[in-house]
């Protein structure tokens, strides 16, 4: 899932966004970062410091160099005393949970999706559901950034503790990341349960469920009352334990079912709108109970093969079932035709100044259509009941909210402001995107 680069042109993975850059450089060590850094700043042009693509806005959209991270790729070090890893910012989710499930490690919780690379993923505020920390910049202990000055600055609980607080949802206007140190905790196996329940049944259980299992994921299948559940439970049985679906199992549910049908089934329903209900009815019913256990990043994550456009909200975790509701009800009175279902997850109050489950528990309502279909008229009919009820834009994720209305939806916006304007003066991280949601 990588952004595409012909020539010069950039486009993210969803191919909602692209930028054409002036020039294109692979940094391989910090002193280089700092090199670019300096130049730009010199030149008056600016840098960014890609990931993946796997943002649906422009927030990495290149306007002068852009800077590629397969450079910088890694885990650095291992303090097992401390329970932390040190790895290189540009190193895939992916390639981090693997490395350290050798070493009989594991983060607390992910998202569903391991393409992203640290800087990225932690930079947008990237999430999974539950648990005691959620987001991944939660779980950041540490961090390295080049300035807008070109300045190295690392920052700890005990070293430049006020950018660490800041900058862990950084949004890639305070610096490039170079490094990124995480708490950790010894690899675990999780219990997967995965049902098929009724509208009703799943709302009126829902915090139930959610008291009962440290992560709980629901699918709602517009145009149908048919829900997809899916709880996680820690468990304790050592790693190598683990009773993993079957490959074909897996292959059957995770890439057939998962990616191939609905990927076809995706595209019938672009085709022919008129059709999509009867789909849904259809993948509603086929869908079957399962239970397995596995560790964790092999339960949180799941393979996405099929393309899409994504706006998701947080809205406070007390009226966040009733804000689904009525998201429904839009849904249903309109001539909207939604083939993908509505993903609901949950998140515990963090510290993190910019996340956006800053200070609040926190529900987490997704929406989302195939790659190749508009979404202006779905999510925009949606947007002003999720901004009503209080909620806050996932920053990775399409979203029409500007600097002005999105300072009051949180608390520390402008202590994130006056350390953009300390750390990147001349504004050399800057693109259109940023200068929408921060600001000049």
């Amino acid at each position: 899932m990588s952004p595409a680069l012909h020539g010069h042109l950039w486009r993210n993975w969803s191919g909602l966004e692209e930028a054409v850059p002036r020039h294109v450089e692979t940094p391989r060590s910090v002193d280089d970062v700092v090199d670019v850094v300096c130049r730009a700043r010199e030149a008056g042009t600016t840098v960014k410091m890609t990931g993946t693509g796997h943002s649906f806005t422009a927030i990495a959209a290149p306007e002068h160099t852009l800077l590629r991270p397969d450079g910088l790729r890694g885990i650095v070090t291992v303090d097992r005393q401390a329970m932390t890893v040190t790895a290189l910012a540009g190193t895939p989710l992916k390639d981090l949970n693997l490395a350290l499930e050798r070493l009989g490690l594991s983060l607390h919780n992910m998202g569903d999706i391991a393409e992203q690379t640290l800087a990225g993923a932690t930079s947008t505020g990237t999430h999974g559901t539950g648990g005691t920390a959620a987001g991944l910049a939660a779980q950041v202990a540490g961090l390295e950034l080049v300035t807008g000055t070109g300045e190295v600055v690392r920052a700890t609980a005990t070293e430049n503790a006020d950018v660490l607080d800041l900058a862990r949802v950084g949004l890639g206007a305070l610096g490039i990341l170079t490094t990124l140190t995480f708490h950790v905790e010894p690899l675990f196996v999780v219990e997967a349960h995965e049902q098929p329940m009724d509208w009703d049944g799943a709302l009126s259980s829902y915090d139930e469920m959610v008291a009962a299992a440290h992560h709980v994921d629901m699918y709602w299948f517009p145009h149908t009352d048919r829900m997809l559940v899916k709880q996680n439970v820690r468990t304790d049985l050592d790693p190598g334990e683990q009773q993993p679906p079957s490959a074909l199992a897996a292959w059957w549910e995770d890439e057939l079912v998962s990616n191939t049908a609905f990927g076809a089934l995706c595209r019938v329903g672009s085709r022919a709108p008129a059709v999509v209900p009867r789909i849904n009815r259809f993948a509603g019913r086929a869908l079957s109970e399962r239970r397995y256990t596995d560790v964790a990043h092999r339960v949180f994550v799941s393979p996405r093969r099929v393309r899409f456009r994504e706006m998701e909200y947080a809205v406070p975790r007390e009226v966040g079932l009733d804000v689904l509701r009525e998201c429904r009800r839009i849904v249903e009175a309109s001539d909207w035709r939604i083939a993908f279902p509505v993903e609901v997850r949950t998140a515990p109050a963090d510290d993190v100044a910019l996340s956006t489950a800053h200070g609040r528990d926190t529900l987490y309502l997704a929406f989302h259509v195939p790659a190749d279909t508009d979404h202006t008229a779905y999510f925009g009919g949606l947007e002003p009941v999720l901004r009503e009820a209080g909620g806050r834009p996932h920053w990775g994720k399409v979203h029409t909210r500007t600097a002005a209305d999105l300072a009051p939806a949180y608390d520390r916006f402008d202590d994130f402001l006056a350390l953009r304007d300390r750390l990147d003066p001349d504004r050399v991280f800057a693109n259109a995107h940023l200068r929408r949601v921060l600001g000049d």
